[in-house]
């Protein structure tokens, strides 16, 4: 990096083989195996850390493969109120703060150290960081179980703050081209629609008679998704399958939502608009100013826990 520390990249080898990287615990490959067997690349990525670090990319904000935080997702104005007290925070998304602001957790360096099947990656964000109240140790851990990835975060803080945290890897099952004809089914019933800036109305829509019914498995196509569903509860949380390939990717989750990403953000050489879908497993956006939403506060003494786990078939 620029102030000489290393980055260092962790492979971890089974019917899967992923690469992570220290620097914004990026997944930079996962290779999984299609029908036939053969293994192809399934995750957006570059093979050089200096892509990573160029402002020419990651001013559009992509967030390739990396942990988002301290808050995943949009919070309205860059700010929010706890226990009485207003807290600022970076307006990385016109007025409002989007992943923990520019350099949020995707733009840190983590410690970390293997594990059984894994790597553990741990990092401690001081009080006040991009204006966050408390110190928050944050732990993540990556496991292979077979032809499953496994994510579990652990964070604990000293003082009350709010967190959500999140992998924003983008997904190609086919290993290349768009995701257009890949096919997606979520679990939800519900949405929370946005208004014009992404911020969530507040409202629980019913996906029926919209184009956010993906209740049962269907084209993404070309329509540009950006919004979080309530996933119901049922697992998995969702599925997303190559038709040509075989490839499937099936999400089961602790977290109350899905965000759905496929649009023009990653129209950044040498990825199209449409190379990959983001469905990132979290909890609501502006959850800290929805009292009626899942909070997302933690105070000092608890620990916050979640699971996310990713199996590819085929």
């Amino acid at each position: 990096m620029s102030d000489g520390r290393s980055v260092e990249r962790y492979t971890l080898e089974g019917d899967l083989r992923v690469a992570i990287l220290t620097y914004g615990g990026i997944i930079q490959r996962l290779e999984a195996p299609d029908r036939e067997g053969r293994l192809a690349n399934v995750t957006l990525g570059f093979d050089a850390l200096d892509r990573y670090l160029d402002e020419t990319y990651m001013s559009r904000m992509p967030f390739f493969g990396a942990l988002i935080g301290r808050f995943g997702n949009r919070i309205a104005g860059g700010r929010f109120t706890l226990a009485g007290e207003t807290y600022e925070l970076p307006r990385n998304n016109g007025a409002n703060s989007l992943h923990g602001g520019a350099t949020g957790f995707h733009t840190r360096l983590w410690d970390a150290e293997p594990i059984p099947a894994g790597v553990r990656l741990r990092r401690v964000s001081p009080d006040g960081e991009n204006g966050y109240p408390g110190t928050l140790d944050v732990t993540v851990d990556y496991r292979l179980e077979g032809t499953s990835l496994r994510i579990d975060y652990l964070a604990t803080t000293d003082k009350a703050t709010v967190v959500n945290l999140t992998s924003h890897a983008y997904w190609n099952l086919a290993g290349g081209g768009t995701i257009d004809a890949h096919e997606l089914r979520i679990n939800a019933d519900h949405y929370t629609p946005v208004d014009d800036t992404l911020i969530p109305t507040g409202e629980l829509a019913p996906v029926e008679g919209t184009p956010m019914d993906f209740r049962t498995a269907r084209p993404i196509g070309g329509f540009a998704y950006d919004h979080n569903w309530a996933l119901d509860g049922s697992s998995p949380a969702a599925v997303l399958r190559d038709p040509d390939s075989g490839r499937t990717l099936t999400i089961t989750t602790t977290e109350p939502g899905l965000q759905f990403y496929a649009g023009g953000m990653l129209d950044v050489p040498p990825f199209g608009p449409r190379a990959g879908v983001a469905l990132e497993t979290q909890h609501f956006p502006d959850s800290p100013n929805r009292p009626d939403f899942p909070t997302t506060v933690l105070h000092a003494g608890e620990r916050l826990t979640s699971t996310t786990v990713l199996s590819f078939s085929a």
